[in-house]
């Protein structure tokens, strides 16, 4: 006992005489862990007198190879790796020595500079590398290899760095995770301190993967206080932003005032009033919906009213094509394409040859495709001019499979502007006679509206889609206002026919939608099943079975290419996330003969399936677009994503734009179809298991369909057809014409 105590104290005391005081100085040799959203680092520091490298843990910003720091802290003895210090705070400083110059420069920070070229400019520039680099930059042209294109690489990302590390020292600051620090940079240039210093809620607004809560307690910091209009602003602002991402083009005033007041913490009186001051500076406006006061974004609400002004004049309008003897054209389309219509599908292409608008509907297997064709074939008979759309990339390919015809997508379609809009409008309309648009259940009020502004004078409209699937993932439920509507002619196809039929896809859907849980097949060879497992983990075990090794062996499909794990939400062990890491996992392993890297939370390796999850314009990318990591460079600090055979290229802070794809949500998967499609099933999606949304799974199937899970999980979800409600105006324009009352004041309020 005695010589337990001894020894403890004779090595706290041998621990004591080998750690310094409280902490160092020295250059940062290498960086062995820095997680962007969190700050926490693990350097290796060069100190002097020291042999060997010093580890330091703690919280930094940014930091970078060569910088020299000052840490402050306590040592602590680490069982792997020895003594290293803890530090409480780290200051960085950029680094004055040729060797931290060198190491610096070649650390990847800066695109343009790799180990050579930093060997190669310090050797040539010596100390004053910096600021050739920043005031006479043509002299790196003095280099070999370095030309105009590289030298003018080097300066702008130079600049760049410079601004965005001051943004993520910033933020850190002010508790905001610093990996957001590029996106902030590109919103606000360089003056996007002074900015956020002005009004800190901007960045909820505008700054993807920034919310509220951390916006808001960067205004704490700053001084904001509790009751500050501002915040009051910014807090109306963001539950509407909220809003909009749920489906809904507006809330009724009163749900809008008291979710506010609850996420601020105040008087429902301090946001009244912030509503006024938002209203009266033209931010939002209200509206009487069908008896309630609404508020809308007003870029919202002009688009509402655009859709139900073009709608309701095209509606009422004689058709703009061609005299047709429609008994004769309709022998003649069967004779040519070898096709009796059914009587559903002459009606419905009676309907729409003698209109300007109409919507066509029904589910898979009742013949829109063969109605399309027939009435393409008419038209093009005819020299009617015609545009084909869809709003996703894969939709529009299908589409031009199927009808022989050229297809696009909708951005593409009305010319989409790398700054964000569309160059085909009211100024510069569309050059068709007409537009149809498939997989429209998709299409969300700002795309309507878009693609109603580009129609010419003299154009016509038509809308095919399956009002059974899941409304868009953008705002409004346009399909499903027109249909209810009445204010724009439609026609249903319902019946199944026999070749279709056969599919027991085409049968379980139909199930699904009548309110039926589908029958397993119990058949070998069946293109659907439902596989029967209680526990999560056994479902996941199912799951990464069928994906990795029974489906591509059964079917000879590619894993990631060909088979698509549907989730109905992300989080629980049967989640998205979870499932993306594990399929993950096993398809795309970590290979030490490749690079990754880790942002925003995630691993992304060459070769993995990803998601694009918003709109980007300049790169020509959409929401709901699937894509390929094929390469990432760690000296250029990018990453290259293949999107059917295009490569498009990400700077490392962009990738919060994308995510794993291996499985993906439901709502996501719309207007894309699979040649295979697992759906795990289980009580734990409770809140989104609901009729249309297994409908849209199973439909997005083409060879093979497999539901995964829970028998009262499939029951569950095949009874609960209560779809929520979106608030909104379009329903209510719709029925009452197109004049829409102006905005009211705050005194009329």
């Amino acid at each position: 006992m005695r010589c337990g105590v001894f020894c403890a104290i004779m090595a706290a005391m041998d621990a004591h005489k080998e750690a310094p005081a409280d902490g160092l100085s020295g250059l940062v040799e290498r960086v062995t862990f820095h997680n962007e959203d969190t700050g926490f680092a693990v350097l290796k520091v060069k100190v002097k007198g020291r042999r060997d490298l010093v580890p330091v843990v703690g919280t930094v910003a940014a930091v970078s190879p060569g910088e020299w720091i000052t840490a402050e802290g306590r040592w602590e003895r680490n069982r792997d790796h020895g003594m290293q210090l803890r530090a409480a705070e780290i200051r960085c400083q950029a680094p004055t020595s040729l060797e931290g110059i060198e190491k610096y420069l070649g650390s990847g920070l800066i695109r343009g500079i790799g180990p050579v070229y930093a060997k190669k400019m310090v050797a040539k520039f010596g100390e004053k590398i910096f600021d050739i680099i920043e005031t006479t930059s043509a002299r790196l042209q003095e280099i070999d290899g370095i030309g105009d294109g590289r030298r003018q690489q080097i300066k702008a990302a130079w600049a760049e760095q410079r601004v965005v590390r001051d943004i993520m020292v910033f933020l850190h600051s002010h508790g905001i995770s610093t990996s957001r620090a590029l996106r902030v940079f590109k919103l606000y240039g360089d003056d996007a301190i002074a900015r956020v210093r002005a009004n800190p809620y901007l960045l909820a607004r505008d700054v993807a993967g920034i919310g509220f809560k951390s916006a808001d307690a960067v205004g704490e910091k700053l001084g904001f206080g509790h009751d500050s209009i501002l915040r009051a602003r910014g807090g109306l602002q963001h539950i509407l932003s909220q809003a909009t991402g749920e489906g809904h083009t507006a809330l009724p005033r009163a749900v809008l005032l008291a979710q506010a007041a609850e996420l601020l913490g105040v008087d429902e009186a301090v946001v009244a009033g912030a509503l006024e001051r938002e209203i009266a500076d033209g931010q939002l406006a209200v509206e009487d919906i069908a008896g309630e006061a609404s508020v809308f974004l007003p870029a919202l609400r002009a688009a509402e009213i655009t859709i139900a002004s073009t709608l309701q004049r095209l509606a009422v309008q004689p058709p703009k094509l061609p005299d047709l003897d429609f008994e004769k054209a309709l022998q003649w389309v069967q004779k040519k394409t070898g096709k009796t219509l059914s009587a559903s599908q002459v009606e419905a292409l009676r309907k729409v040859v003698g209109v300007r608008v109409a919507v066509v509907t029904g589910g898979p297997g009742v013949g829109k495709t063969t109605l399309l064709d027939s009435l393409l074939k008419i038209l093009a008979a005819k020299k009617v001019r015609f545009q084909l759309c869809a709003p996703t990339g894969r939709a529009a390919k299908r589409m031009g499979e199927s009808t022989g015809h050229r297809a696009q997508t909708i951005h593409r379609l009305l010319e989409f502007l790398p700054a964000g809009g569309f160059k085909r409008g009211p100024q510069q309309t569309l050059d068709t006679d007409l537009v149809v648009v498939d997989e429209f259940s998709m299409v969300d009020v700002p795309l309507m509206a878009a693609l109603c502004r580009a129609l010419p004078p003299g154009g016509s409209l038509l809308l095919v889609g399956d009002p059974d699937q899941l409304p868009s993932v953008g705002p409004g439920s346009v399909l499903s206002d027109l249909l209810t509507s009445g204010a724009v002619p439609s026609a249903r196809l319902t019946e199944i026919f026999r070749q279709a039929e056969a599919s027991r896809i085409v049968r379980a859907a139909h199930d699904v939608r009548h309110g039926r849980v589908p029958e397993d097949a119990g058949e070998k060879g069946a293109d659907f099943a439902f596989m029967h497992r209680e526990e999560p983990e056994e479902i996941a075990r199912l799951v990464l079975r069928l994906v990795r090794e029974e489906i591509p062996k059964r079917m000879g499909l590619d894993p990631v290419r060909d088979v698509q794990v549907l989730a109905p939400m992300h989080r629980g062990s049967l989640g998205i996330r979870e499932l993306n890491a594990a399929l993950q996992a096993a398809l795309n392993p970590s290979r030490a003969d490749r690079p990754e890297i880790e942002r925003f939370g995630t691993k992304f390796r060459v070769g993995d399936k990803v998601l694009q999850t918003r709109n980007n314009y300049e790169k020509e990318v959409f929401n709901g677009d699937i894509g390929r990591i094929a390469a990432i460079d760690t000296e250029q600090r990018q990453a290259g994503i293949d999107f059917d055979g295009r490569r498009v290229v990400y700077e490392f802070g962009e990738l919060d734009e994308v995510e794993p794809a291996y499985a993906i949500s439901i709502h996501k998967s719309q207007g894309s179809e699979f040649p295979a499609v697992v759906i795990p099933l289980a009580m734990q999606h409770f809140l989104l298991l609901q009729r249309n949304l297994l409908y849209t799974g199973i439909t997005r199937g083409k060879k093979l369909v497999v539901v995964a899970g829970q028998r009262k999980a499939l029951a569950t979800a095949v009874r609960q057809n209560d779809t929520r409600k979106r608030h909104g105006g379009l329903l209510a324009r719709l029925k009452r014409g197109s004049s829409a009352p102006g905005t009211a004041t705050p005194q009329e309020m």
